[in-house]
């Protein structure tokens, strides 16, 4: 794979810079951490100057709502984007990054058009249900019931880890519409649906973290009818839907935050050096060792997002290898930081201490490192599924 940048390529990221620069400075002050719903409309807004400006979904099919760029355009995209400290996806990175990729995939043509633009031009959020209290990584198990009762399917059961779940419009719903018997295993059974977070019997609960946000929730589910038309794929399908799902989650959607841990580590090594700890050689060592890891997995990511692309738009397998690498990696960047920090390690208003907090939850969110070694191990490296 040719991994130097086209004429073509300098030329859109020269425009993608000179947009980036007077843009950025028009932008509102950035709302309070804890005021979701101010965050919501900042994340909304710069979403609706994306699509305006002709960014948005940049890597989505034209017929998607996207404007079809070249993977290499996409990750020019997010290098000059983190570089120039512009916003992330947000409250919306469900609908960016997992349910509107999954719809263009798998969607109908209505689908698709009732959904996705709304995504891009920033109208609506996403939230995912997904994981249960006892249907974690184990995500077959799940038990939330859907019932078919004519044209709509009648769901009862509660989510937890719900993200952004307050203040989303649209959830990816998992639900089991068969229950689980000797001819049908528990991957069977399972339906991938829109529920709409306005429905009656919908009720939502914020979660506190470690760090004293409440960016996830637990949401309970009683009797709640959903159309059957907001169903994607065929009903007992959506174990297949969900991979769809879970390969964007794995394999694309941590891009940026490679690029932004790049540049973390880069802001490290100046902290080290002006407060003195750049003295010793094993941090210095430490931090060299991280920039190989991050500059390795970005070359994972470039052939990543080209494989997807050769092969139809739906990151493979290898996205388990980059989730398994960039967790762990995550992880000790931000031990790192640690170090750096000394004393002020401890103190929660210091810059990279939050993120080390976070930074623990990466090798359990979208699939644990446990679950991504047992897809390596057997998809790739062809090894026996375990008794």
């Amino acid at each position: 794979m040719d991994l130097t940048y086209s004429e073509e390529e300098e030329a859109f990221r020269a425009r993608l810079r000179e947009w980036l620069a007077a843009t950025l400075p028009q932008l509102p002050p950035r709302p309070d951490p804890a005021d979701w719903p101010g965050r919501r409309a900042y994340d909304l807004g710069w979403q609706r100057r994306l699509y305006d400006a002709g960014y948005a979904g940049l890597h989505w099919p034209v017929d998607a709502g996207g404007q079809g760029a070249t993977p290499t355009q996409h990750l020019i995209y997010l290098e000059e984007t983190e570089r120039a400290g512009a916003p992330y996806v947000g409250a919306n990175f469900v609908g960016l990054l997992h349910a509107g990729p999954t719809i263009a995939a798998e969607g109908t043509a209505a689908q698709r058009a009732r959904w996705l633009p709304p995504v891009l031009r920033g109208d609506e959020v996403w939230c995912q249900g997904f994981s249960e209290p006892d249907a974690g990584s184990d995500l077959a198990s799940l038990r939330t019931r859907a019932v078919r009762d004519g044209d709509d399917y009648v769901i009862s059961g509660s989510k937890i880890w719900t993200s952004h779940a307050e203040v989303a419009d649209w959830c990816e719903l998992l639900v089991r519409t068969t229950p689980v018997s000797e001819t049908v295993p528990k991957h069977r059974g399972i339906t991938w649906l829109a529920l709409p977070m306005d429905a009656p019997g919908v009720t939502i609960r914020p979660l506190r973290t470690l760090a004293g946000s409440t960016e996830f929730a637990e949401m309970f589910l009683d009797e709640v009818r959903v159309p059957v038309g907001n169903r994607v794929g065929d009903e007992n399908d959506g174990w297949r839907v969900t991979m769809v799902t879970l390969s964007f989650e794995r394999g694309t959607a941590f891009v940026g935050e490679v690029v932004a841990c790049r540049r973390t580590l880069g802001q490290l090594a100046a902290e080290a050096r002006k407060n003195g700890r750049w003295d010793d050689p094993v941090l210095r060592r430490r931090l060299g060792r991280l920039n190989a890891e991050f500059s390795a997995l970005w070359r994972l990511t470039q052939w990543n997002v080209g494989e997807a692309q050769r092969t139809g738009g739906v990151p493979g397998v290898g996205g388990s290898v980059f989730k398994l690498r960039y967790s762990h990696a995550r992880q000790e960047l931000y031990d790192t930081a640690a170090e750096v920090l000394g004393p002020d390690s401890l103190d929660l208003g210091r810059e990279w201490n939050l993120d080390r907090l976070s930074s623990l939850s990466y090798t359990i969110a979208a699939g644990t490192s446990q679950i991504q070694q047992n897809i390596v191990a057997e998809r790739i490296l062809g090894l026996p599924k375990g008794r």
